[in-house]
């Protein structure tokens, strides 16, 4: 499975993406499970955020879901964070 993550807007507004394969992992599971949960609460259309607040965009195998703070639910939180650190 390969998760790509961007992150726009901010107060800078500098965008940064990152993605993970989990082709291969021991934690496989644990990512596709974590993956799956912030796509269901994921929008189709990116939604409308704060100002100065982040927006991203999520694509798990080529499928694509928007979301913005501070309306992120708790998987897409840590999924996000975990690409972020994580990924290449």
């Amino acid at each position: 499975m390969l998760i790509q993550v961007r992150r726009s807007g901010g107060f800078a507004g500098i965008e940064r993406r990152a993605e993970i394969d989990t082709s291969g992992r021991l934690d496989a599971a644990e990512w596709e499970t974590l993956a799956e949960a912030a796509l269901a609460a994921g929008h189709a259309e990116p939604p409308r955020g704060v100002p100065d607040g982040f927006h991203y965009e999520i694509t798990v195998d080529g499928r694509t879901v928007y979301c913005a703070d501070p309306h992120l639910t708790d998987a897409q939180h840590e999924l996000i964070s975990r690409v972020l650190k994580e990924g290449a």
